[in-house]
């Protein structure tokens, strides 16, 4: 007989800390594609599985498309509607854009955690990092996934690709620097502030995430980007949680003291411009997706599951 990993896969049955808040747990698979290692990069060697409606995995679908690696890495989008059993393939719910498993012809992402690690106790998390040689998973952890799309691929793409660095030497303390406070009250802010479970909690947490916004209007004052005068992976890392802002998590998670469109206008031109001007910001983002899933998936917060139609539009021109 089975094990019951529901506690594990059903968003309804996540557990908070005992004041209210949430805690997200990290994530179990960390290997590497290096030369010379084990993942070895081959083109044509690696899968990705995603959820459209994932910031964490849109930030992998982003690195991959700027560094050129369509063609190296297949990708595999599942359904938005996160339920029991988790992520569905596009053969268990046919919402439009999501797909089966070419791979393992998988029902469930969990299936593919519990096909390699039958005991596996974490969350059965996109993204997916899958090596289909020795069908194990890499990595499931978005911010490596996109250090390794950012650099080990690059001695087998074309010179303008290769020489594309979103992680240069000479910024590197600043973006680690920026990235840590921008996912701790900003990433994951805005989930500390939906999930919370008590007043106090949620008050704490929503009071970070707008103090952080401030601090990125402040930054992004006459600027294009974060740091320096380039796109950098710390641009892709805020861009996914900001394209999400107004459409999710201003109504559902409750991060409603001002909407960016209304409320930040560096922060707004700043999304606006990557998303109007640049395809791997706009092709990665399905609005569809992104509020069927939030509005579908976590009954505890939205019971009817009803998706509303705003805002109108979800983005604005620029």
């Amino acid at each position: 007989m089975s094990r019951d990993v529901t506690a594990q896969s059903d968003i309804a049955k996540m557990k908070v800390e005992a004041d209210g808040s949430f805690k997200r747990l990290d994530a179990s698979f960390r290997r590497w594609i290096e030369r010379g290692g084990e993942f070895e990069p081959e083109a044509g060697r690696y899968h990705l599985y995603v959820s459209l409606a994932c910031p964490w995995a849109t930030r992998t679908l982003i690195m991959r498309k700027l560094k050129g690696l369509d063609d190296f890495i297949d990708v595999t989008v599942v359904s938005p509607k996160m339920g029991a059993n988790g992520w569905p393939f596009g053969n268990v719910d046919d919402f439009p854009g999501a797909q089966p498993d070419p791979i393992r012809s998988a029902a469930h992402v969990k299936d593919l955690y519990l096909s390699i690690a039958p005991d596996y106790s974490g969350r059965f998390t996109v993204p997916v990092l899958w090596d289909k040689k020795t069908s194990t998973i890499v990595n499931n952890e978005s911010s490596e996934i996109i250090r390794m799309f950012n650099s080990a691929f690059d001695h087998l793409l074309p010179a303008d690709k290769a020489a594309l660095d979103f992680y240069p030497e000479d910024l590197r303390k600043q973006i680690d620097e920026v990235n840590a406070w921008v996912y701790d009250d900003i990433n994951n802010g805005v989930y500390k502030s939906g999930f919370a479970t008590s007043p106090e909690a949620y008050r704490a947490a929503v009071v970070r995430v707008f103090d952080a916004l401030d601090k990125v209007e402040l930054i992004l004052e006459g600027k294009n980007y974060l740091l320096g005068d380039r796109l950098t992976e710390a641009d892709i890392r805020l861009f996914v949680t900001i394209i999400r802002f107004d459409p999710v998590y201003v109504g559902h998670f409750k991060c409603n003291l001002r909407t960016i469109r209304g409320g930040y206008p560096n922060i707004h031109l700043w999304l606006r411009k990557l998303y109007w001007g640049n395809d791997a910001f706009q092709s990665s983002t399905d609005f569809d997706h992104i509020k069927t899933h939030y509005y579908w998936s976590h009954p505890s917060i939205n019971p009817t599951r009803i998706v509303p139609l705003g805002p109108v539009p979800h983005i604005e021109p620029l």
